[in-house]
């Protein structure tokens, strides 16, 4: 008996399950780069070919230049995928994680020692540049506020700085405020009380310390701020606020240096922000503004949503986002403890105190900041930027062919002829990871001896962003 075999047809589908990877039409051709494309593609192949194109990013691991997180453990990783569709502005829908952020900002309030923590107000935002800018409009409604029930004019605010991270500067513009930024000066990088009183006049909204310059990694001394400001009440009456740019520092001064006087144990000291992706520990996406009490919180600025048949108050520049990095902070605050935090912050601050001593030890750079007293960083400079064979912008440039991305700058006013590099040490990168950083110090320093600098780079050919 002769048999024959059905012929199956086999669908276009079917097709390209069976094609081997990288063997299928889809992996053919160029992906579209200006116009949406006209037909659709397996699930599998556009994550592919967008994954692919993702390894050409650096490894964040080795950018010593940020001072975000770069490692999240995978329970939270787990807590963040488990709330991608979570609206955080949806307190309604979402009230468990609505509670959870308020249990986050009067554990940082405690944290920051307000007299009434489990009373304050606060918010999270998407980062410390929006909480700070939240913290910067509150000073201003509330100075224009006491300006006009003394019916005086409130048309020329200004703020005092010292050299600050760009978010300053744009709230500054957008809100129409005069920034008046302490300048560096000689071997003075941080504001100081004199610098301050010379700057505080009646149209003063507030005065800003940051616990963590991010061109040194120095703490600006808050202390000696608030004292200076202290005398100039008594001999003028003006009484200037103190909002504490914390960004990196609110989460390292209490674990590292818990005498040091920054936070709410001084009273003029009438908010701070802290970004939860930096050294918070959290993911991407989240930071925090707490007040010292409510009355610091202009009721103008608060509005009120339908939470668990209630008003809960809010207070926020962004509307819809989502609730993963929230809920990972507040993973984050079970899981460490302030325990954990601490010896994950010391672990950090001592391969940075290491680095330094390392570093030093090379012969060509002297260490302007070793990692102690401040936040987990090192800075150095050249000894003697003429008699050497290459300038800072060319060690930075030649780390990169080994992966690293450590920065080299100018700093700004009025230091500009001064350039420094700079090395972030955030969890994660471990004294092992640092000491093969030291290697390809070394070997670079080698390459320079065989091979001179004819001409150095300059800062623009160097290229890399330095997170200032």
């Amino acid at each position: 008996m002769l048999h024959s075999r059905k012929k199956h047809h086999v669908t276009r589908e079917a097709k390209e399950l069976l094609d081997p990877v990288y063997g299928s039409s889809e992996f053919g051709k160029v992906l579209p780069k200006h116009k949406m494309p006209q037909k659709e593609t397996s699930a599998e192949a556009a994550y592919r070919v967008v994954r692919d194109e993702l390894m050409l990013d650096g490894n964040s691991r080795q950018n010593l230049a940020t001072f975000c997180t770069t490692w999240v453990e995978p329970e939270a990783q787990r807590l963040m995928m488990e709330c991608i569709d979570k609206n955080m502005i949806d307190k309604d829908e979402y009230p468990q994680t609505a509670e959870i952020e308020c249990r986050c900002v009067h554990m940082l309030a405690d944290l920051w020692n307000s007299p009434e923590a489990a009373d304050t107000i606060g918010c999270s935002t998407t980062g410390s540049s929006e909480a700070a800018m939240l913290g910067g409009l509150a000073l201003k409604w509330a100075w224009r506020k006491r300006r006009k029930a003394e019916g005086k004019s409130a048309d020329k605010p200004n703020l005092v700085t010292g050299p600050v991270q760009i978010c300053w500067h744009k709230f500054c513009r957008y809100w129409d405020v005069e920034i008046r930024e302490i300048p560096m000066e000689g071997d003075r990088y941080l504001m100081n009380g004199e610098e301050v009183l010379k700057r505080c006049d009646e149209n003063t909204i507030g005065v800003v310390p940051t616990l963590g310059v991010t061109f040194t990694g120095q703490y600006e001394p808050v202390k000696e701020v608030a004292k200076a400001l202290d005398g100039l009440q008594k001999r003028t009456g003006l009484d200037v606020p103190i909002h504490v740019d914390g960004a990196s520092g609110g989460f390292l001064a209490p674990f590292l240096s818990p005498e040091l006087e920054w936070d709410f144990r001084l009273s003029r000291v009438k908010s701070i922000n802290a970004s939860g992706h930096k050294f918070g520990l959290a993911p991407l996406g989240v930071g925090w503004v707490v007040w010292r009490d409510k009355a610091d919180l202009p009721e103008e600025l608060i509005f009120n949503v339908n939470y668990l048949g209630g008003n809960m108050p809010t207070f926020a520049l962004n509307f819809s986002r989502p609730g993963g990095e929230i809920v990972a902070q507040y993973y984050n605050f079970l899981r460490l403890g302030k325990e954990g935090y601490c010896k994950i912050q010391k672990a950090c601050q001592d391969v940075a105190v290491y680095l330094s001593a390392e570093i030093a030890k090379m012969g060509p750079f002297e260490i302007i900041y070793n990692g102690k007293g401040g936040i987990p960083a090192l800075c150095w400079k050249l000894k003697d930027e003429k008699a050497g064979n290459f300038s800072l912008f060319d060690m930075a440039d030649r780390l990169r062919t080994y992966g690293w991305l450590v920065p080299a700058y100018t700093l700004p006013p009025n230091r500009q002829d001064l350039a420094i590099q700079r090395i972030l040490v955030r969890r994660g990168f471990s004294r092992d990871l640092a000491s093969l950083l030291l290697d390809d110090m070394r070997r670079s320093l080698d390459h320079f001896g065989r091979y001179p600098r004819v001409k150095s780079l300059t800062e623009k050919e160097a290229g890399g962003f330095k997170h200032s």
